[in-house]
């Protein structure tokens, strides 16, 4: 009889585990503010006080010690804001990191450029700065990086490379919210920092994004690309005013976050460096007790100087594991342990499904130059079939979870011959 829950045995756990999203203190309080006050957006009439929208930018540029941060309605919003607040357009080249969510390439495809995916280090997941600079041509706009999972970027050789050839770089902070590098936040390195709050990141309003800059300039355009050519009035405008100002600077869309979502991201962003600290504590105890499992964690850059757990990842590293592939071993594992938050890899852009420009007209370039298929990315494709990852839900529970996170592991890893098909192999899990 088979030992896996996968084909019928008993589960590793059957405990519940913490559910995410996660209200905050005052949450409640502060929709129901929204919900009374008038003004449900940005767009909607000045009713004599500050907007939330306008109260979470401050708070979100003061956390990362920044002068400027323009909220966005989710986070490939923040990237097509900046990649075009950078002046990105058609016919340009932009890096991006070849194992990533689909919206880094959908984005650059989004503002009529070529994305160009380039390989990833194979320890930290993101984006290889040696390959970045192999990619460049004279037709290169920009380059966006990743932090990817649990890891931040080397940003000592991407700064070196891009302030070198003179190309504005775009941190894609959507999986690092609070993490650092050399004591700063992760989105003050490059001209721009993207963040997404979409539903499963570690600071949510369910959906939402934000872009955060130094430049004065790179701000202003931002908020025109986002509000429909729109910026705030730097005076206070009259009761029952508009506070957008249509100064006919340079088109944009409407790309706004709302009101309840602003409310709901101050109040989170009020508990989101403690709620990290558990994550990372925890994600401590896991790396400890995994390695009997074949399970090699997931490292970050010599320069981080504290971790944030989107996601907590992992190579398989026992050969005989790496056979069954990691989509069947991380089925398998959440099957244990009862829930979805297990799951494989990003795939590679060489076979992203949700990468596909030809089912849609509008990008000016057509789908074969869009193409990237035949794109070089060996490191990638690798991980794509032998890294697993574990949402940061799992992260807030306490240290008998991260046990039980471990012995799922360790479960699979002994009946891996039921994901192989290969002859049992001797075993102490009985």
């Amino acid at each position: 009889m088979s030992l896996l829950a996968i084909n019928g045995g008993e589960r590793v756990r059957t405990r519940e585990w913490p559910k995410w999203p996660q209200p905050a203190p005052g949450a409640l309080d502060a929709l129901q503010e929204v919900l009374s006050s008038g003004r449900w957006s940005i767009s909607g009439p000045y009713q004599g006080k500050s907007s939330f929208e306008r109260r979470f930018a401050q708070e979100f540029a003061d956390y990362h010690d920044l002068p400027y941060c323009v909220p966005t309605a989710s986070g490939t919003a923040s990237l097509m804001v900046a990649l075009e607040a950078c002046g990105v357009g058609v016919g340009d080249e932009v890096i991006i990191p070849g194992l990533t969510w689909v919206a880094n390439a959908s984005t650059v495809a989004g503002v009529n450029a070529v994305p160009v995916p380039v390989d990833i280090d194979r320890d930290t997941l993101c984006i290889d700065p040696a390959a970045v600079e192999r990619a460049i041509t004279p037709r290169t706009a920009a380059i966006v990086i990743v932090h990817l999972y649990s890891a931040v970027a080397d940003l000592d050789g991407l700064l070196e490379v891009a302030q070198r050839h003179g190309i504005p770089l775009i941190e894609d902070c959507a999986q690092a919210h609070g993490a650092t590098y050399r004591d700063r936040r992760v989105g003050t390195f490059g001209a721009l920092g993207t963040f997404s709050m979409q539903h499963s990141k570690v600071l949510t309003s369910g959906e939402g994004g934000a872009v955060i800059t130094a430049s004065a300039d790179l701000a202003r355009r931002a908020e025109h690309l986002r509000a429909d050519g729109r910026t705030y009035s730097p005076t206070e405008p009259l009761l029952g005013e508009m506070e957008l100002l249509q100064t006919a600077e340079l088109m944009g869309n409407n790309r706004c976050l709302s009101e309840f979502q602003a409310a709901l991201l101050i109040a989170q962003l009020a508990i989101l460096d403690e709620q990290n600290a558990r994550r990372a504590r925890n994600a401590a105890l896991l790396d400890s007790a995994i390695g009997a499992a074949g399970i090699r964690p997931q490292v970050t850059s010599p320069g981080t100087t504290r971790r944030t757990y989107y996601e907590w990842a992992g190579w398989i590293d026992d050969p005989e594991l790496a056979e069954a592939g990691c989509e069947k071993v991380a089925a398998a594992v959440a099957a244990e342990l009862g829930t979805g938050a297990v799951t494989a890899c990003y795939p590679a852009f060489t076979t992203n499904p949700l990468y596909r420009p030809g089912t849609r007209k509008r990008y000016a370039l057509g789908p074969d130059a869009l193409d990237l298929s035949q794109s070089e990315l060996p490191v990638c494709e690798d991980a794509a079939r032998r890294v697993i990852t574990i949402h940061h839900s799992l992260l807030l529970g306490d240290e008998q979870d991260m046990h039980d996170i471990a012995r799922a592991f360790e479960k699979v890893h002994a009946h891996r011959h039921e994901l192989t098909g290969r002859d049992a192999l001797p075993t102490s899990m009985g």
